[in-house]
């Protein structure tokens, strides 16, 4: 089953009650003139277990500890957000599969050979749909497949970044002038960045799920990233998230400030048909597929990591 992705942006009180998560808001409680019937009739309730993702977008949320609990019980991922509404952290489970420990001891001592090879599939990947992005606004892409050919363990000749320069060069070309893409850059690049979180999100939590470390990257390597393993396994799945993008700027003025409406639409990513070996299901089920046989990998079992192509 799909699990949901929710988002809170305004004032809430969050608890627990009978492995419900419960709502209630503020300006309802503090009115002195409604009476008690309306006010509890106005509480909502979501299932705990049909909950995947929470975004917490206000600084007047207040949760509780115990609902925070059950919610990394059963492996949520909690993001929250600063006073510019950009996601800032990101709560995991610490305990998220049966055999971690067994994993955990794979995965650290997995040979620097295998970790190249996973790598290069990554990137391959990685770059074959960041070609049909660009092969669907009409561009040419015998280049970017060539690159994707060439890569070698490890990506030794860094096809990823020969691969990039000519791809942000023109994802953007016919309506945006010099665009470069920048974490602190113009628009559309903070909507990536809000994309791109909750993608890491997602990954990270599929990683936990399958009994993996964050931490511990194939080739992010940087003491100061909690999610180095995330950030590797996500990068086949970036270029959903930009034609989300591309898609977005047809239709809405995408500014400096993230619009509520804005918001709606890129927390329907996690949910979006991919395809993985020919089988279609929503993205949060393909990071799933990716990160269990990624953990198939590193205890030898197979030496192949399922990412999805885009179609």
């Amino acid at each position: 089953m799909i699990k949901r992705t929710i988002y809170f942006g305004n004032p809430a009180y969050l608890s627990t009650k009978q492995e419900q998560l419960i709502v209630r808001l503020p300006e309802v409680e503090k009115n002195e003139t409604l009476p008690d019937s309306f006010k509890k009739e106005a509480q909502a309730s979501i299932p705990i277990e049909d909950i995947g993702v929470v975004v917490l977008d206000h600084q007047q949320i207040i949760i509780s500890h115990a609902l925070m609990a059950k919610l990394l019980a059963n492996n949520v991922a909690l993001i929250t957000c600063n006073q510019s509404h950009h996601p800032q952290g990101l709560l995991l489970n610490l305990d998220g599969h049966t055999l971690q420990s067994q994993r955990f001891q794979s995965q650290v001592e997995a040979s620097e050979p295998l970790k190249k090879n996973l790598w290069q599939q990554t990137i391959k990947t990685k770059i074959i749909n960041q070609a049909f992005v660009l092969r669907s606004l009409g561009y040419e892409t015998d280049n970017m497949l060539k690159w994707a050919n060439d890569v070698k363990s490890g990506d030794t000749e860094n096809h990823e970044a020969r691969a990039s320069a000519w791809y942000w060069q023109h994802i953007f070309k016919d309506r945006i002038e010099n665009f470069t893409r920048h974490r602190e850059g113009i628009p559309p690049n903070n909507v990536l960045n809000y994309a791109y979180a909750l993608i890491r999100a997602t990954v990270a939590r599929a990683l936990v799920g399958s009994g993996l470390l964050p931490t511990l990257g194939i080739f992010h390597r940087n003491q100061y990233n909690a999610y180095c393993l995330a950030d590797d396994i996500m990068e086949p799945y970036r270029p959903f998230a930009d034609r989300m993008v591309l898609d977005l700027l047809a239709t809405e003025q995408l500014g400096e400030e993230l619009t509520t409406n804005i918001k709606k639409k890129l927390l329907a990513l996690p949910a979006i048909d991919v395809s993985v070996q020919g089988e279609k299901s929503p993205l949060m089920i393909a990071t799933q597929r990716s990160a269990a046989s990624l953990a198939k990998c590193f205890l030898g079992e197979s030496r192949r990591i399922l990412y999805p192509e885009m179609e």
